[in-house]
């Protein structure tokens, strides 16, 4: 666990920083693109405009929340070269991962926050956002950590807030317990509507919604993963 101590609680940020020691490779992609990538962790007040990070026009600017490896937004990335896509991961070992596919790729409509994403949702416009995707978190499965689940009531107002009417928030994970947990909250949240209609709207996985190495990894080892998909609600006029 680690814990910002130059932060209030609120800010906390849990979790690991960084895993086993990088290859050659990696480590020099950490000193080298990832500068060139990497937006600052906003400061309180301080106001992003996301469609002018890219270095080129853009039609719209995605992000993901915890992107582990890099493999969904790389994939995404790279099929969707007109949007920007903006991704948020404090495990080192992730950011790394990432660049090595957005090098091999040679993708230049992605931008990294290697940090908690809390900061950049304050720091973006409202309705900024097409779409979000919050995949395979960190379930904190014993009750006294539930307050660290980043779907919640602190992160879905924020989120909300940035999302565009229409947009899509895009929730996956293994974890019934945290499956259970995202949907009371989403679908209580007044500017929410979960779009499923049928069991294979969560159990079968969009064919625009890559698989990625964690969800094989569930899948070997007895858990089916579950895929949500939730409307951002017209504000209103």
């Amino acid at each position: 666990m680690t814990d910002d101590t130059s932060q209030d609680s609120s800010r906390r940020l849990y979790g690991r920083r960084k895993g086993r020691p990088l290859r050659k490779r990696k480590s020099g992609l950490i000193d080298t693109l990832l500068p060139v990538l990497e937006l600052p962790v906003p400061q309180p007040g301080d106001r992003i405009e996301p469609m002018v990070l890219f270095g080129k026009p853009v039609s719209d600017v995605w992000l993901e929340v915890g992107f582990g490896s890099g493999h969904h937004l790389a994939w995404q990335a790279e099929h969707n070269p007109g949007i920007g896509h903006i991704g948020c991961e404090p495990f080192v070992n992730g950011v790394a991962g990432l660049l090595s596919l957005v090098e091999q790729a040679n993708l230049d409509n992605v931008r990294i926050l290697p940090d908690d994403a809390r900061p950049l949702l304050d720091a973006l416009p409202d309705a900024s956002i097409g779409r979000a995707f919050v995949l395979f978190a960190d379930p904190w499965p014993k009750k006294r950590h539930w307050e660290r689940r980043f779907i919640g009531p602190d992160n879905l107002p924020r989120l909300a807030r940035v999302l565009k009417d229409g947009a899509e928030l895009r929730l996956a994970s293994d974890d019934m317990g945290l499956v259970r947990w995202m949907l009371e909250h989403a679908v209580r949240h007044p500017d929410f509507e979960w779009t499923a209609r049928r069991p294979g709207d969560w159990r079968e996985r969009p064919a625009d919604w890559p698989p990625t190495r964690y969800e094989q990894k569930a899948i070997e080892a007895g858990r089916k993963p579950v895929f949500l998909r939730f409307v951002r609600k017209p504000r209103a006029s």
